[in-house]
């Protein structure tokens, strides 16, 4: 790619449709000082570099194509609890309940963040929802919910509540594979796409620049600054931000090597359907939702009555395995919603999850690289958690805060896959095992 070209970047999704033109940043051609240098132009991204620019720091953001085009614009909407694999009560096993605790409270503020900014910056996306359900693919799944809501609200104080079949089908949630329901009274859902893009524009008023079709090559360190290299110029600053989750380049820096996973997610979104469509499936709620298997699907009714439908569990990024799991996520949804096999799918797309070894996100300060910190890895619910995590980065550059001052959930630098050429491997043996576990 030469000078100003630009490749065809479309992922053909519903989010980038429904936004239109997407804006077009200028592609950095020479050399720039900065203060700041943030690496990725998604939700952790913009996030740092508007708390940065508004603080008066002089701040870039490098894009290796354009804002919202890696997960930040690909996933399924969901605002709501995660940066994590483990249960509450796994956090409590390893870390102890007060640690527990100031995660759960982590999250709660990362959502409460989202809303916050939505309203001060009047962000129109799509916004609805209240909570989310999980519901019981099996009937022993469901068996167990009361205890899981007991422990949550005893040791919490999150408010869940537990829905039998017939409480279910009367707030407008049907399905022959749903045995009951527990209801997390938190979180909301929005156009991913919408959001991405007015985070953009704020940066941009707060004065910060944003760099499109600027992938970076390298990390060095130049006496005391850092020169991030470009493919057609660099970048000197005295801060840098790694914030490229599961689309980062695995060796810049080389810390980073072997020590993300990035898989896939599948999503498919429905023309929209009448009022009849609906009530034939017995599915009128707006609910985000996702199903108790390991391997999830995660679903929503959208407000013009489109319907999303997300599965996990995708390894290999080429086109025949591509096609392979949106049919199986297709299929998928026909036996989840019979009554729909015949509603067409308009948009369908996949996107990355970034996983941890330790199955937890980080975010904090890149070990033996002083002035370079990261905030990745939100293990498939990234919405909520990047927006307040690109924040606390930003908040340590300022020296408002120290890495101490997070949860000891999140504050581990991430550990190395054990031979990390073999993750797609034992991934793939994971995935047969957790899809018997979910049998």
């Amino acid at each position: 790619m030469t000078v100003g070209e630009r490749e065809d970047i479309s992922i053909g999704s519903f989010w980038e449709a429904s936004v239109g033109q997407i804006k077009e940043d200028r592609q950095l051609v020479g050399e720039a000082v900065f203060d700041v240098a943030v690496i990725g132009a998604g939700i952790t991204g913009l996030s740092a570099a508007l708390k940065l620019a508004e603080a008066g720091a002089s701040v870039c953001v490098l894009e290796a194509r354009r804002v919202g085009w890696g997960a930040s614009g690909r996933n399924g909407g969901f605002c709501c609890f995660g940066g994590t694999k483990l249960s509450e009560q796994e956090m409590v096993r390893k870390f102890g309940e007060d640690e527990a605790k100031r995660f759960v409270a982590y999250q709660l503020e990362a959502i409460e963040t989202v809303s916050d900014r939505l309203n001060r910056f009047g962000m129109d996306v799509d916004r609805h929802s209240s909570g989310e359900m999980i519901l019981a693919h099996r009937p022993r799944d469901a068996a167990g919910f009361q205890d899981d809501a007991d422990y949550l609200n005893k040791t919490f104080g999150l408010g869940v509540r537990v829905l039998g079949v017939d409480e279910l089908n009367e707030e407008g949630i049907c399905g022959p594979e749903f045995h009951g329901g527990m209801h997390m009274p938190h979180g909301f859902a929005l156009n991913p796409m919408k959001y991405v893009q007015a985070l953009a524009q704020a940066v941009r008023d707060a004065g910060g620049r944003i760099y499109s079709h600027t992938e970076v090559l390298g990390l060095a360190e130049e006496r005391d600054e850092w020169r991030v290299s470009t493919r057609f110029g660099g970048v000197r600053a005295t801060r840098v931000v790694l914030a490229g989750n599961g689309y980062s380049r695995e060796q810049v820096p080389e810390w980073l090597g072997g020590r993300l996973m990035p898989v896939m997610s599948s999503v498919m979104v429905t023309r929209p359907m009448s009022d009849d469509e609906l009530a034939a499936q017995g599915w009128t709620s707006d609910m985000m939702s996702a199903d108790s298997r390991i391997l999830l699907h995660y679903f929503r009714l959208m407000p013009d009555n489109r319907f999303l439908f997300g599965t996990r569990g995708g390894i290999f990024e080429t086109p025949e395995a591509m096609k392979t799991m949106q049919k199986r996520g297709r299929a998928d949804f026909e036996r989840m919603f019979p009554s729909w096999a015949d509603v067409e799918t308009e948009h369908a797309w996949h996107g990355h999850v970034c996983l941890a070894k330790d199955l937890t996100a980080y975010v904090g300060p890149i070990p033996e690289m002083a002035g370079v910190f990261g905030a990745m890895a939100y293990h498939g619910s990234g919405v909520a958690m990047a927006s307040l995590s690109g924040e606390k980065v930003a908040d340590m550059i300022l020296g408002k805060i120290r890495a101490d001052d997070l949860p000891g959930v999140i504050s581990k630098p991430f550990s190395k896959f054990p031979f990390p050429a073999l993750r797609q491997l034992y991934l793939q043996g994971a995935y047969w095992y957790y899809g018997w576990k979910d049998r």
